[in-house]
Protein backbone atom coordinates (compact mmCIF):
# COMPACT_ATOMS: atom_id res chain seq x y z
CA UNK A 1 0.00 0.00 0.00
CA UNK A 2 1.32 3.43 -0.86
CA UNK A 3 1.64 5.79 2.06
CA UNK A 4 -0.20 8.50 0.10
CA UNK A 5 -3.17 6.23 -0.52
CA UNK A 6 -3.47 5.31 3.11
CA UNK A 7 -3.08 8.93 4.23
CA UNK A 8 -5.81 10.11 1.87
CA UNK A 9 -8.28 7.59 3.28
CA UNK A 10 -7.29 8.47 6.87
CA UNK A 11 -7.70 12.21 6.34
CA UNK A 12 -11.10 11.71 4.70
CA UNK A 13 -12.23 9.54 7.61
CA UNK A 14 -10.85 11.99 10.19
CA UNK A 15 -12.69 14.95 8.69
CA UNK A 16 -15.96 13.03 8.45
CA UNK A 17 -15.76 11.64 11.99
CA UNK A 18 -14.97 14.99 13.63
CA UNK A 19 -17.99 16.61 11.99
CA UNK A 20 -20.19 13.64 12.83
CA UNK A 21 -19.02 13.50 16.47
CA UNK A 22 -19.97 17.16 17.05
CA UNK A 23 -23.39 16.69 15.48
CA UNK A 24 -24.09 13.55 17.53
CA UNK A 25 -23.21 15.19 20.84
CA UNK A 26 -25.46 18.13 19.97
CA UNK A 27 -28.28 15.71 19.16
CA UNK A 28 -27.72 13.91 22.47
CA UNK A 29 -27.88 17.18 24.38
CA UNK A 30 -31.29 18.02 22.87
CA UNK A 31 -32.84 14.53 22.81
CA UNK A 32 -31.23 12.58 25.66
CA UNK A 33 -30.83 9.57 23.35
CA UNK A 34 -28.29 7.05 24.66
CA UNK A 35 -27.80 5.80 21.09
CA UNK A 36 -26.67 9.29 20.12
CA UNK A 37 -24.29 9.46 23.08
CA UNK A 38 -22.81 6.05 22.22
CA UNK A 39 -22.50 7.04 18.57
CA UNK A 40 -20.89 10.34 19.59
CA UNK A 41 -18.26 8.49 21.62
CA UNK A 42 -17.88 6.06 18.71
CA UNK A 43 -17.14 8.90 16.27
CA UNK A 44 -14.82 10.58 18.77
CA UNK A 45 -12.97 7.27 19.18
CA UNK A 46 -12.76 6.90 15.41
CA UNK A 47 -11.27 10.41 15.16
CA UNK A 48 -8.67 9.42 17.74
CA UNK A 49 -8.02 6.27 15.72
CA UNK A 50 -7.23 8.23 12.60
CA UNK A 51 -5.01 10.62 14.54
CA UNK A 52 -3.05 7.68 15.94
CA UNK A 53 -2.63 6.20 12.45
CA UNK A 54 -1.25 9.52 11.19
CA UNK A 55 1.15 9.72 14.13
CA UNK A 56 2.29 6.14 13.53
CA UNK A 57 2.90 6.88 9.85
CA UNK A 58 4.99 9.94 10.75
CA UNK A 59 7.08 8.12 13.36
CA UNK A 60 7.71 5.22 10.99
CA UNK A 61 9.61 7.58 8.66
CA UNK A 62 12.46 8.10 11.13
CA UNK A 63 15.93 7.05 10.05
CA UNK A 64 17.48 3.86 11.39
CA UNK A 65 19.70 4.18 14.47
CA UNK A 66 22.35 1.91 16.02
CA UNK A 67 19.73 0.82 18.56
CA UNK A 68 17.13 0.19 15.83
CA UNK A 69 19.26 -0.74 12.82
CA UNK A 70 16.30 -1.84 10.71
CA UNK A 71 14.42 1.42 11.19
CA UNK A 72 11.01 2.21 12.64
CA UNK A 73 8.66 0.81 10.01
CA UNK A 74 6.78 -1.26 12.57
CA UNK A 75 5.62 1.91 14.35
CA UNK A 76 2.65 1.75 11.98
CA UNK A 77 1.76 -1.68 13.32
CA UNK A 78 2.11 -0.52 16.93
CA UNK A 79 -0.25 2.42 16.46
CA UNK A 80 -2.73 0.30 14.53
CA UNK A 81 -2.71 -2.14 17.45
CA UNK A 82 -3.36 0.75 19.87
CA UNK A 83 -6.31 1.75 17.70
CA UNK A 84 -7.87 -1.69 17.96
CA UNK A 85 -7.23 -2.28 21.64
CA UNK A 86 -7.55 1.09 23.35
CA UNK A 87 -9.95 3.30 21.44
CA UNK A 88 -12.22 0.70 19.86
CA UNK A 89 -12.54 -1.23 23.09
CA UNK A 90 -13.18 1.92 25.11
CA UNK A 91 -15.85 3.00 22.63
CA UNK A 92 -17.42 -0.46 22.62
CA UNK A 93 -17.44 -0.97 26.38
CA UNK A 94 -18.78 2.54 26.98
CA UNK A 95 -21.63 1.93 24.56
CA UNK A 96 -22.52 -1.39 26.24
CA UNK A 97 -22.53 0.29 29.67
CA UNK A 98 -24.60 3.25 28.47
CA UNK A 99 -27.08 0.92 26.77
CA UNK A 100 -27.45 -1.14 29.94
CA UNK A 101 -28.16 2.01 31.95
CA UNK A 102 -30.79 3.12 29.43
CA UNK A 103 -32.48 -0.30 29.47
CA UNK A 104 -32.50 -0.24 33.28
CA UNK A 105 -33.84 3.33 33.45
CA UNK A 106 -35.60 4.11 30.16
CA UNK A 107 -36.98 7.55 29.42
CA UNK A 108 -38.84 9.09 26.50
CA UNK A 109 -36.86 10.80 23.77
CA UNK A 110 -37.17 14.55 23.45
CA UNK A 111 -36.90 16.54 20.23
CA UNK A 112 -36.76 13.36 18.14
CA UNK A 113 -35.94 15.29 14.97
CA UNK A 114 -32.44 16.02 16.28
CA UNK A 115 -31.19 12.41 16.45
CA UNK A 116 -33.00 11.43 13.24
CA UNK A 117 -31.58 14.38 11.32
CA UNK A 118 -28.06 13.84 12.65
CA UNK A 119 -28.15 10.12 11.88
CA UNK A 120 -29.16 10.79 8.29
CA UNK A 121 -26.33 13.35 7.99
CA UNK A 122 -23.88 10.89 9.57
CA UNK A 123 -24.85 8.09 7.18
CA UNK A 124 -24.14 10.40 4.23
CA UNK A 125 -20.79 11.56 5.66
CA UNK A 126 -19.68 8.05 6.62
CA UNK A 127 -20.74 6.84 3.20
CA UNK A 128 -18.40 9.40 1.63
CA UNK A 129 -15.52 8.29 3.87
CA UNK A 130 -16.24 4.60 3.17
CA UNK A 131 -16.36 5.28 -0.57
CA UNK A 132 -12.94 6.96 -0.41
CA UNK A 133 -11.44 4.01 1.49
CA UNK A 134 -12.96 1.52 -0.98
CA UNK A 135 -11.59 3.48 -3.93
CA UNK A 136 -8.07 3.55 -2.45
CA UNK A 137 -8.20 -0.16 -1.52
CA UNK A 138 -9.54 -1.22 -4.93
CA UNK A 139 -6.29 -0.05 -6.52
CA UNK A 140 -4.34 -2.47 -4.34
CA UNK A 141 -6.41 -5.56 -3.63
CA UNK A 142 -6.45 -6.86 -7.22
CA UNK A 143 -8.35 -10.14 -7.40
CA UNK A 144 -8.48 -10.60 -3.63
CA UNK A 145 -11.82 -10.60 -1.87
CA UNK A 146 -12.37 -7.94 0.77
CA UNK A 147 -11.83 -10.48 3.53
CA UNK A 148 -8.58 -11.64 1.95
CA UNK A 149 -7.45 -8.03 1.50
CA UNK A 150 -7.99 -7.22 5.19
CA UNK A 151 -6.19 -10.40 6.25
CA UNK A 152 -3.24 -10.14 3.86
CA UNK A 153 -2.55 -6.40 3.69
CA UNK A 154 0.86 -5.53 5.12
CA UNK A 155 -0.03 -1.85 5.57
CA UNK A 156 -2.56 -1.51 8.40
CA UNK A 157 -4.11 1.85 7.57
CA UNK A 158 -6.59 0.96 4.84
CA UNK A 159 -7.91 -2.21 6.52
CA UNK A 160 -8.39 -0.24 9.76
CA UNK A 161 -10.25 2.58 8.01
CA UNK A 162 -12.34 0.13 5.99
CA UNK A 163 -13.44 -1.75 9.11
CA UNK A 164 -14.01 1.51 11.00
CA UNK A 165 -16.24 2.95 8.30
CA UNK A 166 -18.06 -0.33 7.74
CA UNK A 167 -18.69 -0.62 11.47
CA UNK A 168 -19.75 3.02 11.67
CA UNK A 169 -22.36 2.59 8.95
CA UNK A 170 -23.80 -0.50 10.63
CA UNK A 171 -23.74 1.32 13.97
CA UNK A 172 -25.66 4.25 12.49
CA UNK A 173 -28.31 1.89 11.14
CA UNK A 174 -28.57 0.28 14.58
CA UNK A 175 -28.86 3.69 16.23
CA UNK A 176 -31.51 4.78 13.74
CA UNK A 177 -33.42 1.56 14.39
CA UNK A 178 -33.23 2.07 18.16
CA UNK A 179 -34.40 5.67 17.96
CA UNK A 180 -37.12 4.80 15.45
CA UNK A 181 -38.53 1.96 17.55
CA UNK A 182 -38.45 4.17 20.66
CA UNK A 183 -40.49 6.80 18.82
CA UNK A 184 -42.95 4.28 17.40
CA UNK A 185 -43.53 2.43 20.68
CA UNK A 186 -42.95 5.27 23.12
CA UNK A 187 -40.61 2.94 25.01
CA UNK A 188 -37.03 4.18 25.56
CA UNK A 189 -35.82 0.62 26.12
CA UNK A 190 -35.36 0.24 22.36
CA UNK A 191 -32.90 3.13 22.36
CA UNK A 192 -30.89 1.27 25.00
CA UNK A 193 -31.01 -1.98 23.03
CA UNK A 194 -29.70 -0.17 19.96
CA UNK A 195 -26.89 1.26 22.07
CA UNK A 196 -25.88 -2.18 23.38
CA UNK A 197 -25.85 -3.53 19.82
CA UNK A 198 -23.51 -0.68 18.81
CA UNK A 199 -21.18 -1.59 21.68
CA UNK A 200 -21.10 -5.27 20.77
CA UNK A 201 -20.35 -4.35 17.16
CA UNK A 202 -17.41 -2.16 18.20
CA UNK A 203 -15.94 -4.84 20.44
CA UNK A 204 -16.17 -7.43 17.64
CA UNK A 205 -14.39 -5.09 15.22
CA UNK A 206 -11.75 -4.41 17.89
CA UNK A 207 -11.09 -8.14 18.22
CA UNK A 208 -10.71 -8.59 14.44
CA UNK A 209 -8.31 -5.64 14.17
CA UNK A 210 -6.34 -6.80 17.21
CA UNK A 211 -5.85 -10.26 15.69
CA UNK A 212 -4.69 -8.88 12.35
CA UNK A 213 -2.33 -6.23 13.74
CA UNK A 214 -0.92 -8.70 16.28
CA UNK A 215 0.09 -10.94 13.40
CA UNK A 216 1.87 -8.01 11.73
CA UNK A 217 3.62 -7.08 14.97
CA UNK A 218 4.91 -10.62 15.40
CA UNK A 219 6.36 -10.47 11.89
CA UNK A 220 4.85 -11.70 8.65
CA UNK A 221 6.59 -13.03 5.58
CA UNK A 222 6.18 -11.50 2.15
CA UNK A 223 3.10 -12.48 0.16
CA UNK A 224 3.22 -15.42 -2.21
CA UNK A 225 3.40 -13.23 -5.31
CA UNK A 226 6.29 -11.21 -3.88
CA UNK A 227 8.18 -14.38 -2.91
CA UNK A 228 7.80 -15.65 -6.47
CA UNK A 229 9.21 -12.38 -7.83
CA UNK A 230 12.19 -12.62 -5.48
CA UNK A 231 12.89 -16.22 -6.46
CA UNK A 232 12.69 -15.42 -10.16
CA UNK A 233 15.07 -12.47 -9.77
CA UNK A 234 17.57 -14.22 -7.49
CA UNK A 235 18.35 -17.23 -9.66
CA UNK A 236 19.95 -16.60 -13.02
CA UNK A 237 20.84 -20.25 -13.68
CA UNK A 238 24.50 -19.41 -14.20
CA UNK A 239 26.21 -17.70 -11.26
CA UNK A 240 23.32 -18.45 -8.87
CA UNK A 241 22.13 -21.94 -9.65
CA UNK A 242 19.33 -22.34 -7.07
CA UNK A 243 17.83 -21.13 -3.81
CA UNK A 244 18.65 -23.65 -1.10
CA UNK A 245 16.36 -21.95 1.38
CA UNK A 246 14.97 -18.46 1.91
CA UNK A 247 13.07 -16.48 4.51
CA UNK A 248 11.45 -13.08 4.28
CA UNK A 249 10.18 -10.71 6.97
CA UNK A 250 8.31 -7.42 6.78
CA UNK A 251 10.18 -4.80 8.82
CA UNK A 252 7.35 -2.45 7.95
CA UNK A 253 4.65 -2.19 5.29
CA UNK A 254 7.18 -1.02 2.68
CA UNK A 255 10.35 -2.57 4.07
CA UNK A 256 11.27 -6.19 3.47
CA UNK A 257 14.15 -8.25 4.85
CA UNK A 258 15.36 -11.19 2.74
CA UNK A 259 17.75 -13.86 4.01
CA UNK A 260 18.70 -16.76 1.76
CA UNK A 261 21.26 -19.47 1.22
CA UNK A 262 21.99 -19.69 -2.49
CA UNK A 263 23.71 -22.34 -4.53
CA UNK A 264 26.82 -21.37 -6.49
CA UNK A 265 29.15 -23.43 -8.71
CA UNK A 266 31.77 -25.41 -6.80
CA UNK A 267 34.64 -24.09 -8.92
CA UNK A 268 33.79 -20.36 -8.62
CA UNK A 269 36.46 -18.14 -7.14
CA UNK A 270 35.75 -15.86 -4.17
CA UNK A 271 35.63 -12.87 -6.53
CA UNK A 272 33.14 -14.60 -8.79
CA UNK A 273 30.93 -15.54 -5.82
CA UNK A 274 31.01 -11.95 -4.52
CA UNK A 275 30.07 -10.65 -7.97
CA UNK A 276 27.22 -13.18 -8.19
CA UNK A 277 25.83 -12.03 -4.84
CA UNK A 278 26.03 -8.35 -5.83
CA UNK A 279 24.27 -9.07 -9.14
CA UNK A 280 21.55 -11.11 -7.40
CA UNK A 281 20.91 -8.30 -4.90
CA UNK A 282 20.61 -5.79 -7.75
CA UNK A 283 18.11 -8.02 -9.58
CA UNK A 284 16.03 -8.48 -6.43
CA UNK A 285 15.86 -4.75 -5.68
CA UNK A 286 14.86 -4.04 -9.26
CA UNK A 287 12.05 -6.61 -9.09
CA UNK A 288 10.94 -5.83 -5.52
CA UNK A 289 11.79 -2.21 -4.57
CA UNK A 290 10.71 -2.69 -0.94
CA UNK A 291 13.58 -5.16 -0.41
CA UNK A 292 15.67 -3.01 1.93
CA UNK A 293 17.87 -5.57 3.70
CA UNK A 294 19.20 -8.55 1.72
CA UNK A 295 21.53 -11.16 3.17
CA UNK A 296 22.72 -13.90 0.81
CA UNK A 297 24.96 -16.77 1.92
CA UNK A 298 26.65 -18.77 -0.85
CA UNK A 299 26.93 -22.53 -0.53
CA UNK A 300 27.47 -25.68 -2.56
CA UNK A 301 24.18 -27.52 -2.88
CA UNK A 302 23.86 -30.91 -1.26
CA UNK A 303 20.55 -32.73 -1.54
CA UNK A 304 21.12 -34.64 1.71
CA UNK A 305 21.91 -31.46 3.69
CA UNK A 306 19.10 -29.51 2.09
CA UNK A 307 16.64 -32.16 3.28
CA UNK A 308 17.56 -31.36 6.89
CA UNK A 309 15.96 -27.90 6.62
CA UNK A 310 17.16 -24.34 7.17
CA UNK A 311 17.26 -24.44 10.97
CA UNK A 312 20.05 -26.96 11.38
CA UNK A 313 22.57 -25.29 13.66
CA UNK A 314 25.47 -26.46 15.78
CA UNK A 315 24.66 -27.14 19.41
CA UNK A 316 26.78 -25.46 22.13
CA UNK A 317 29.99 -27.44 22.51
CA UNK A 318 28.99 -29.68 19.62
CA UNK A 319 30.29 -29.96 16.08
CA UNK A 320 30.01 -27.02 13.71
CA UNK A 321 27.19 -27.18 11.16
CA UNK A 322 28.00 -28.74 7.84
CA UNK A 323 28.74 -26.17 5.13
CA UNK A 324 27.74 -28.34 2.26
CA UNK A 325 24.25 -26.90 2.05
CA UNK A 326 21.10 -26.77 4.15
Amino acid sequence: MSASGGTKAIVAALGANLAIAVSKFVAFAFSGSSSMLAEGVHSLADSGNQFLLLVGGKKAQREATPQHPFGYGRERYVYAFLVSIVLFSIGGMFAIYEGYEKISNPHELKHWYWPVGVLVFAIIAEGFSFRTAIKEADELRGKLSWTQFVRRAKAPELPVVLLEDFGALIGLVLALGGVGLSLLTGDGVWDGIGTVCIGVLLVLIALVLAAETKSLLLGEAAGTDVVQQIEAAMVDGDTVTRIIHMRTLHLGPEELLIAAKIGVRHDDTAAEVAAAIDAAEARIRAAVPIARAIYLEPDIYSEAEAAKGPDREATPGGPAPHTGGH
